[in-house]
């Protein structure tokens, strides 16, 4: 009897698994064919479903895709005979049909905050976003958020940024529909992937698709150049007529670009430097080893021949050339810190804020100077521009003008750190360093300065960080720094905690730390400026 019931039961068992796929279709068999179009500037067609994957070829916006399937974030999609992954995020379907969706914007809550070219704080920065502007969120990765701000896609760190979330009514059309209805008053840039366009104030190009290799000049926003070829991530382009050179495509985009010139004086704008010392030497060539053809004293400009390496071939008055570092000039398409300082101080201090005040921050070392390096790993160059983050949007919320000395993973010569503190004419100076020494059982925090005027100052923001963190107290001292002796300005160096002692190093590379640490520095100016008003 047990074993007829076992025979009718896989009899059953495969009736079922014959009949039933033809009777009740799969979720999956549902998915495919579905139809997908482009909805970005330029999509990449990828080998992969990631990022990390290499580049197959490059969608415009409306281009119809044929999606096969779909794995977490990325559809594989099928255009032709052609096949490859794309962003879900930047695809849409093609269905025409009438659906409530959530939209999402992104608000500011910071002036000047970044856009970068990638969710990391080492990243390129691509714009700088007002207080208050809102931008079109499109997908969130850990503490960043990526945004369409403008034409420009980019990422922003949400600690700074608000979210808010609506619900609305939509009549998706198909991109041929869409094309019809667009009014023909509005001009926007035209998709090309033969021309890039660079997005950023200015970017290296390089003779080989590798960061470390030469420079052969530099490109600025705005500049448009002929595309000769691809390698992932890397576009060579055509820079002068014959000479070629690669840039990192996170840089600008695939697309040509109205230029709206006035007058030929547009062409004379971003093409001359300006000396910032006297007595600047410029040189036979691009070494500070070579000699000196003549000096050149602040406020001089010169028209800008090319650019090599750190350094400017400019133009004489009597028509000779010659060379002088990139880091004892100003270009004139930089953001104007001195003329906007002028405009800032014309507003009123008030207790309790720092509105009118304008403070540079140094985020110590960077690109290949990595500083030190901890007994746990931690490169020094790394916490010094998060940290120097976290104090900008604090010091920023309380009205404050802040200059950064760089933003990314970049080296900035310490001459060139103490112009910006001079360009800016910074009521505040703050370096910021951790410290290191061969003995790991030295611990604690110190606060620097060199010159008489920068004591106050030291001593102020010192007591503000002793109020907020635990470390031991190594006082506010003397200490002979070239970012502080050659410094005009009030400027103090803080060397917050020894990541050569491998229990402090855990303690200060935690987020908690650097919370208390930049509240500690803020309260610290605060009080300092607040006492400035009473005198």
């Amino acid at each position: 009897m047990d074993k007829n019931k076992i025979v009718i039961g896989l009899t059953f068992l495969l009736l079922f698994t014959v009949i039933f796929p033809y009777n009740l279709p799969t979720r999956h068999a549902s998915a495919n064919g579905e139809q997908l179009y482009v909805n970005a500037e330029i999509l990449y067609l990828r080998e992969g479903p990631g990022l990390s994957y290499p580049i197959l070829d490059t969608l415009k916006e409306g281009t119809e895709l044929i999606s096969i399937e779909k794995e977490g974030d990325w559809h594989h999609v099928k255009i032709g005979q052609q096949k490859g992954w794309v962003a879900s995020w930047l695809v849409k379907s093609a269905e025409s049909k009438s659906a409530a969706k959530s939209e999402k914007t992104v608000i500011a809550q910071v002036n000047a905050l970044n856009l970068r070219a990638a969710p990391s704080l080492s990243a390129a920065v691509l714009a700088k976003i007002s207080s208050g502007t809102e931008s079109e969120f499109l997908r969130q990765e850990q503490d960043w958020i990526q945004i369409q701000y403008g034409e420009t896609t980019g990422w922003v760190f949400a600690e700074y940024v608000t979210i808010k979330e609506a619900t609305i009514l939509e009549a998706p059309s198909s991109p041929a529909e869409e094309e019809k209805n667009e009014s023909p008053s509005v001009q926007s840039p035209q998709n090309d992937p033969n021309i890039f366009t660079i997005n950023v104030n200015a970017v290296n190009i390089r003779k080989k698709a590798d960061l470390t290799s030469k420079k052969l000049g530099v490109a600025t926003n705005g500049q448009q150049f002929k595309v000769v070829s691809r390698n992932h991530n890397w576009v060579e382009i055509e820079y002068k007529k014959g000479k070629k050179g690669w840039i990192y495509s996170f840089y600008g985009t695939f697309a040509k670009q109205e230029q709206h010139v006035d007058s030929n004086e547009k062409e004379e704008e971003n093409n001359f430097v300006t000396i910032i010392y006297n007595g600047t030497n410029l040189r036979e060539s691009a070494s500070t080893s070579s000699n000196v053809v003549t000096r050149a004293d602040a406020g001089h400009t010169y028209p800008i021949v090319e650019s090599e390496d750190d350094w400017f071939k400019i133009e004489l008055n009597d028509g000779k050339t010659a060379y002088v570092a990139n880091w004892v000039v100003t270009e004139n398409n930089t953001d104007g810190y001195a003329a906007q300082n002028q405009a800032d101080q014309l507003a009123e201090r008030k207790q309790g804020t720092l509105k009118g005040v304008t403070i540079v921050l140094d985020a110590g070392h960077g690109g290949n100077d990595r500083g030190t390096t901890g007994a746990r790993g931690t490169d020094e160059k790394d916490i010094n521009i998060i940290t120097a983050e976290l104090l900008r949007s604090k010091l920023q919320a309380a009205g404050a003008n802040v200059v950064m000395t760089r933003e990314s993973d970049i080296f900035v010569d310490l001459r060139k750190r103490v112009a910006i503190s001079h360009q800016a004419n910074a009521d505040a100076f703050i370096s910021i360093h951790y410290d290191a020494l061969e003995d790991s059982s030295v611990h604690g925090f110190t606060t620097y300065y060199t010159n008489g005027y920068q004591q106050e100052l030291a001593e102020y923001v010192h007591a503000g960080l002793a109020a907020k963190i635990s470390l031991k107290d190594r006082g506010a001292r003397f200490g002979d720094y070239l970012v502080l002796r050659e410094n005009r300005q009030n400027a103090i160096l803080l060397e917050l905690g020894y990541l050569s002692n491998p229990a402090e190093e855990r303690a200060i590379t935690t987020d908690y730390y650097r919370e208390q640490a930049t509240l500690g520095i803020y309260q610290g100016l605060l009080n300092y400026f607040d006492a400035q008003l009473e005198q």
